[in-house]
């Protein structure tokens, strides 16, 4: 323990090595954890996303290609895994990224509007309070959130468990996607979320590239900008080309 040096009429004080953090210390940290948590969770399903469009490509092959890929993805791993044993892993490792991106998100929004209202009105800015930076932030990483969360859960009953079937159900992945794509709507709805999803990716990966410790200079911040737009722009083209392509009668 270590004494300061007291002047007169005061009483010495002491400190002591590694005491506790404040809870102004403890917050702070405690935000930090949940960008990096938010980062880590959603990099893992934009490999998931990358992984997942270049599957859909297979539609370009035909249906014996596309069918041999979708089911060779339920035998993958056999012997040493299960039939669906790849399958299940992967929806638990996605369950639980997912899981930790919307608590991340509810956390930090939460903490957000916190610090926008009573005490905390000392740290906002009286300039552009509407600007079209907050705009874009808010509707790319919450509502566009909102937006994407409701199209994978219609994906999921339509083109996984063939729950909702337009155009007409059928056991051939091959035959649903065909199906379900020749329905106007469903193509709409789809392209509706694909760019929504954009949105979200560019400012996301560019956040996450920025919370793991990429944005270190100038330069570094253009060259995470570049990736951003990169990653958003291909994976919303590459999962658009199979729908589109339906409906222009390339795919049938």
């Amino acid at each position: 323990m270590a004494t300061t040096t007291p002047t007169p009429g005061t009483t010495p004080k002491t400190t002591t090595p590694g005491r506790s953090l404040t809870s102004r210390q403890k917050a702070w940290r405690s935000t930090i954890a949940l960008k990096a948590l938010m980062a880590a969770s959603g990099l893992i399903m934009v490999l998931f996303l990358l992984a997942h469009m270049y599957g859909n490509l297979m539609a370009f092959g035909g249906r014996d290609m596309f069918n041999t890929y979708a089911h060779h993805l339920h035998i993958l791993g056999e012997p040493i895994l299960p039939y669906d044993g790849f399958f299940w892993i992967l929806r638990v490792v996605l369950l639980l990224a997912v899981g930790a991106h919307i608590y991340s998100a509810i956390r930090l929004t939460a903490r957000d509007w916190k610090a926008r209202k009573g005490a905390g009105k000392r740290y906002e800015s009286t300039k552009n309070r509407r600007g079209v930076q907050r705009s874009y932030a808010s509707f790319t990483l919450r509502w566009g959130g909102v937006v994407i969360a409701l199209y994978v859960i219609f994906h999921i009953l339509n083109l996984t468990t063939g729950t909702i079937h337009p155009g007409g159900a059928s056991p051939s992945p091959y035959d649903r996607v065909l199906n379900s794509f020749g329905v106007w709507w469903v193509v709409a709805v789809y392209t509706i979320a694909l760019l929504a999803l954009a949105f979200h990716l560019r400012h996301g990966v560019w956040s996450a590239l920025a919370t793991l410790g990429l944005n270190t200079s100038a330069a570094a911040r253009r060259r995470i900008n570049v990736i951003a737009y990169i990653v958003a722009a291909l994976i919303a083209v590459g999962f658009l080309l199979v729908p589109w392509s339906i409906v222009a009668g390339l795919i049938s």
